[in-house]
């Protein structure tokens, strides 16, 4: 903190010094030992053109004691460079003994530019010891609870915009760019259902095993796995792992093509000649996504249990047809059903939020760094949550 005081009644009449004179004959910088702690006494001029030298020595220098106080009574002209180094240097040893920082002595300027380069509350007449209090923790918390209400708030008028110009589309369907559709079914559908697939087979693997386990253990019988498969696979496991898996593929790929586009001023280029940036990039990349999701969760439903079958056939001598048989008696098709109504929802969430954090993509690359993070993140984050509400809505109406 930084106070402004009357030089005199703080340096006082038997003030003892030690001076460590740094830098040319234009800027120096001393410290001066007195009754009320250690004064860093600033002089010369200390402008851009003249920190250069006096900056690499400063580094290499400890004061000989705590310092307590700026003095700026020799100091000549000043700018918020030499504003900066002083501030930030003396800053640095208060804080590194844990004092209050004050600035004594008259100068015309100084003041005014120690406040516009350093935080205004430093420099209150009334210093404010230093810390984390409980009054910073709320104001964290209120920014984040502003911060999470308006990306809400957006996304939802985001949400809005894209539904209204994809239904508009519906009833206009000569308006829709086809290849475009045709060509994300292609690159976002059927190149994703390879990885997609491997990862749930492996995942009814590993469901079986466990079950199979567990089973064994409590009621010794292990036909019960191939329930517990079903259930699993065809209810939760095969849409959750299609939308989570999505959402780390296709959410990057579209943020990083929108983004890209948006870099280079390409979506600018659009509204010039007259395209609406919906029409062209978002509604074609929806409509991929609804046609294709439920696709795609079918080939991860029927992956993870083939897994199980794999496990049950060479681990627990259940043979492929009653394992079929038993999924056909004992598993309603009403679960198969509960898994495919969730694809529409996580589709939308999947090419919203990837489109939405692509058109909010800046000029450089760091925006399109954070937008990419932003949108795998809060897909995976909305997936969970909407899955979680069905669990719950399913659950009150007892399918």
């Amino acid at each position: 903190m930084v106070e402004i005081v009357d030089p005199i009644s703080k340096t006082g009449s038997n003030a003892s010094e030690t001076s460590v004179v740094l830098g040319s004959v234009l800027s120096s910088i001393d410290f001066k030992d007195s009754e009320n702690g250690c004064l860093m006494l600033v002089s010369g001029d200390w402008t851009i053109e003249s920190i250069e030298t006096i900056e690499r020595k400063i580094r290499k220098t400890k004061p000989p004691t705590t310092v307590s106080a700026i003095d700026v009574s020799a100091l000549g002209r000043l700018d918020t460079a030499g504003a900066y180094l002083i501030l930030s240097h003396a800053d640095l040893l208060c804080s590194a003994h844990e004092h209050e920082l004050r600035m004594v002595g008259d100068h015309p300027h100084a003041g005014t530019l120690f406040r516009l380069v350093g935080d205004a509350e430093e420099f209150d007449e009334h210093p404010v010891h230093r810390g984390f209090s409980i009054v910073d923790l709320f104001a964290k918390i209120g920014e984040g609870g502003v911060d999470f209400l308006k990306e809400g708030v957006e996304t939802l008028s985001f949400i809005g915009h894209s539904a209204a110009q994809t239904i508009e589309l519906l009833f206009k369907p000569h308006r829709i760019r086809w290849t475009s559709v045709f060509a994300v079914m292609e690159e976002a559908g059927l190149n994703a259902l390879p990885s997609i697939g491997f990862l749930s087979f492996f995942v009814g693997m590993v469901i079986a095993f466990i079950g199979a386990t567990i089973l064994e253990q409590t009621v010794g019988a292990t036909v019960f796995t191939i329930d517990l498969v079903g259930w699993a696979m065809l209810r939760e496991f095969g849409v959750v792992l299609t939308g989570i898996l999505l959402a780390g593929r296709t959410n990057s790929s579209f943020t990083a093509q929108i983004g890209s586009m948006k870099m280079r001023q390409e979506v600018d280029a659009m509204r010039t000649l007259g395209l609406d940036p919906y029409e062209v990039l978002v509604v074609p990349r929806v409509l991929a996504m609804l046609i294709m999701t439920p696709f795609l969760a079918f080939g991860a439903t029927m992956a993870g249990l083939f897994g199980g079958l794999v496990v049950s056939w060479f681990a627990l001598d259940i043979s492929p047809i009653l394992f079929i048989t038993r999924l056909q008696e004992t598993i309603p098709v009403v679960n198969f059903w509960v898994g495919m109504s969730k694809t529409p929802v996580f589709a939308l969430i999947v090419a919203l939020i990837a489109c939405r954090q692509g058109l909010l993509v800046e000029g450089d690359v760091q925006s399109l760094g954070r937008a990419t993070t932003a949108s795998v993140v809060h897909a995976i984050f909305l997936i969970i949550v909407a899955d979680a509400m069905f669990a719950m809505i399913f659950l009150e109406l007892g399918i």
